[in-house]
Order: structure tokens, then sequence, then C-alpha cells
């Protein structure tokens, strides 16, 4: 008898209603919404050029289009005005990294350091202008369903067997960014080969600090909250904080007994970097300052 499927969406307690942009936010949107497309098209038709050239010299190995990548997430925070800074230092081994999973905007900043290759959800695949970036840099679309668990694990074994480094969020949903979920241990199977004993997970910590005066939640991206709304209030947004990315040390899958051991591990890692950043359940207004 098959089990029923988990709910794939966490639901807190929901951000208070917003109006939208103030006449000066429309502004803000009517400069940066045509740049930051602008900036992701172009480095869309870059790699789409450049790729069948790649290809054939590299293979699956993307050495040129990955830097277009990490250039194009940077101009985007950069943007948005959203400062990105960094702890430690992203892995260079063979394997994959993990993260909590808060907003949309993961994406930018884990790219934004690092060569990696994100394993997403399916519907990520139709989303305007991220989608098709997502698709163009050689992102894992899975579908978190059990009857596909099986295929899923092959296809990022598949991706591990080229040295792609993998980054996925094993919560499995979004948050407010102020909790991290239990992770499921499903895809972690992938890491369990006796074919690369040499694996490693590197945990990430990512912590987002609100504007000056605002919701400490104000980047989180979950429940019901729709893409276009939410994207529309960054784009606007007179100010913003910062992302702070934490590299933990990697771990080596070898040193752990099975699928749901690494999970716990790495998760409490992850829990631990929010705890001591001050971000883990925190109020949910933070203080306004004064100005620096």
């Amino acid at each position: 008898m098959r089990g029923t499927p988990e709910p794939l969406t966490w639901h807190g307690v929901e951000p208070a209603p917003w109006d939208g942009p103030d006449p000066v936010g429309w502004l803000r949107v009517a400069w940066r919404a045509p740049l930051l497309g602008g900036v992701m098209l172009l480095a869309l038709a870059v790699s789409l050029a450049l790729r069948p050239l790649e290809r054939r010299i590299w293979g699956l190995s993307r050495p040129v289009t990955s830097r277009i990548t990490q250039g194009a997430c940077r101009a985007a925070l950069a943007i948005l005005g959203l400062r990105l800074g960094l702890t430690g230092r992203p892995m260079e081994g063979h394997g994959a990294m993990v993260a909590n999973h808060a907003s949309w905007l993961d994406i930018f900043a884990l790219n934004a350091k690092a060569s990696v290759y994100f394993v997403s959800k399916a519907e990520v695949a139709g989303w305007p202008g991220i989608g098709w970036l997502a698709r163009a840099t050689g992102t894992v679309f899975i579908r978190r369903e059990r009857r596909e668990a099986a295929a899923q694990v092959r296809l990022m074994r598949e991706r591990l067997a080229h040295g792609h480094r993998l980054v996925f969020f094993p919560e499995g949903t979004s948050t407010d960014g102020r909790r991290v979920l239990p992770f499921k241990a499903t895809l972690f199977a992938a890491f369990l080969s006796s074919d690369q004993p040499n694996l490693e997970i590197q945990p990430v910590s990512v912590v987002y600090r609100a504007p000056r005066g605002r919701d400490a939640r104000f980047y989180g991206w979950w429940g019901d909250m729709e893409f276009g709304p939410h994207m529309l209030r960054m784009l606007s947004a007179r100010r913003h904080g910062r992302i702070e990315v934490i590299y933990h040390p990697a771990l080596r899958v070898a040193d752990h007994p099975d699928r749901k051991a690494l999970a716990r591990k790495l998760e409490g890692v992850v829990r631990a970097g929010l705890k001591s950043a001050g971000a883990l359940e925190q109020p949910a207004v933070q203080p306004a300052m004064a100005e620096a």
C-alpha cells in the first residue's frame, strides 16, 4: 500500500498584508525590472551560444558558462541592492552542498560565489526568467514523489559521476527564513554509493537580514505566497538588507552509517549556523537603527 505523500508546502504565520508599491516604489520597479530582466536574458543568450562549443570540448562540465551564471547572479543582487556576505569557503572537492531554503533569492546567493548545479523542484522550470536560466545552467529538476524516488537518485548519481557539485534543499520546501525544517533523507541515498567512496557534502546556512525596521521574515517566501508579488516587493523596496552565506566544513559521506544519520547531522550543522548568527526563531520585527 503506497503511503500518502508528505506536504511540500510549509504554512507558518502569514505575513502582514501588503498593498503594493507606493509611487516611488513603482519608479524603482521601472528601472530595476528591465535591468534585471536584461541581465538574465543576456546571460541566457550567451550561455546558449557558448554551450555547444563548451560541450564539445568539456562534455557535461561547464567551466565557461558557469562563470557567466555566477556573474549574472552577482549582478542581480547588486541591482536589487542586496549585499552578500560570506563566512568560510565553498568546497572544492567532489560532492554536494545542502542549505536551508527561505526564498527564490537563495539561488542567486548560492550561485554568486561557487560553481554549482542546483537540484530543484520541477515547477521551477516553468517560471519566467529564473526557469529559463535554471534550464540553461544545468539544473537537475525532480518531482518529490515517492514513486519517482529511485529515478531521482539515479539521475543525481549520474551527475555526481561527471564531477558535478550539486546543491539542494533537503527541507523540501521554503520557510520564512527563521527556522530549519527536518531534512528529508530520500535524496541522500544518491551519495551512499560504493563506487564513489570519497564524496563529501558541505552544509551551508543562509541567513537573511531584513532592512531596518522591517519584519525579520521580509525575504522569506513560503506557503501560498505567489512569486510575482514577492518579486515585486523586492524590486520596489527602498532599502535592502543583506544575505549571509555560512559555509561549514564539508562532511565525508562514508563516515555516516546511512542516509538518515547523514541527513540528521547536516540538518544539525545548518540549524546551528542560523542559531549562532542570531537568526533562528527570533522576534518577527527587527528594531530600527540610526543611520550610520
